[in-house]
C-alpha cells in the first residue's frame, strides 16, 4: 500500500508551486509542475502496487 501521506504532501507542495507560477502568469510552468506531480503520484502508486 502506498504511503498516502508522502503522496499527499508531494501533491500539496506541487499545487502550492503551481499556484505561485500562475500568480506570476507563468502558466506553462504551472502546467509542467502539475503534470510532473501527477506522474510522480501515479508512479508511487504503481510501484507500491507491484511490491
Amino acid at each position: 500500500m502506498p504511503n498516502f501521506e508522502t503522496v499527499y504532501f508531494g501533491l500539496f507542495n506541487a499545487i502550492t508551486d503551481a499556484l505561485a507560477a500562475m500568480e506570476a502568469q507563468n502558466y506553462g510552468a504551472a502546467r509542467e509542475i502539475l503534470i510532473a506531480a501527477q506522474q510522480k503520484a501515479e508512479d508511487a502508486y504503481m510501484d507500491e502496487d507491484t511490491e
